[in-house]
């Protein structure tokens, strides 16, 4: 299971956010080989959903999140769900972290 996040992206603007991930003695964790896939869908059933980008920084164990202004304006407000998972070079998924995310509204057009 995944760490817990609740994210808020401001509807129209830009979004990133990274986690370090780092093993029980605080040691960044090595992701050389690794991809990553982050979903936001408005419902767990939903078939239809938008993307983070994940950048991985394999080195200092870093995944970093974007959603783009142009994206995040292109949703309705309101509440959604995400995940964030990454897979090793043998095949193996690890769910990294989910949660909530609410885009609030945006005023400026």
């Amino acid at each position: 299971m995944g760490t817990k996040a609740n994210l808020k992206i401001d509807q129209g603007s830009d979004f990133i956010t990274s986690v370090s991930l780092t093993d029980d003695d605080g040691t960044a964790l090595n992701l050389v080989g690794y991809t990553g896939e982050a979903q936001i869908r408005k419902y767990y059933t939903s078939t239809t959903y938008k993307g983070f980008e994940v950048t991985i920084q394999a080195n200092t164990g870093t995944v970093q999140l974007e959603l783009d202004a142009n994206t995040s304006n292109n949703m309705d407000f309101g509440r959604y769900v995400y995940d964030v998972e990454l897979t090793a070079s043998d095949g193996t998924i690890s769910r990294i972290m989910e949660g909530i995310v609410t885009i609030t509204p945006g005023v400026t057009r």
